[in-house]
């Protein structure tokens, strides 16, 4: 072929470290934006972004050219740089885990996933975010040991 077209729209979800500081209400929606900036310098495509005070959803369209956990490294390790800087005192130790879910997106499901991202704060009116994680897994197919969730 002339030309090389990808279209890899992933779902990623990553969460605070164990016993560090979770994200103010205030200040998610400045995370979002800025996790939405980084995503754009990274070459990607920001579907959409949203989340919970712990945890992180991202639907992007990957770049061709970069691995997925390079991507996810990125992301979380400039997100988590410049969160300190809006206020040192209270996100001084804060992290993300070292770990994450990425799942595959097809076209088909991408407006329900959008919709699913938006509305993370129903959602986890009735599910706790390891119930929420697990039921991803599970629909993937994908094993894993309760001890390292």
């Amino acid at each position: 072929m002339a030309n090389t077209f990808v279209k890899n729209d992933v779902h990623i979800i990553f969460h605070t470290k164990a016993k560090t500081t979770n994200v103010l209400a205030e200040d998610l929606v400045r995370l979002h934006k800025y996790i939405g900036g980084i995503v754009k310098g990274l070459g990607a495509v920001l579907i959409e972004v949203g989340g919970m005070p712990d945890h992180v959803h991202l639907l992007c369209s990957l770049p061709k050219t970069m691995a997925l956990s390079d991507f996810v490294r990125a992301v979380k390790a400039e997100s988590s740089r410049w969160i300190k800087t809006i206020n040192s005192h209270y996100y001084g130790a804060f992290a993300w885990q070292d770990g994450y879910g990425a799942f595959s997106v097809s076209a088909s499901v991408v407006t329900k996933t959008i919709e699913y991202i938006r509305n993370q704060q129903e959602h986890h009116k009735v599910k706790s975010f390891l119930d929420e994680y697990k039921s991803f897994l599970k629909a993937y197919g994908m094993e894993y040991d309760e001890r390292y969730l």
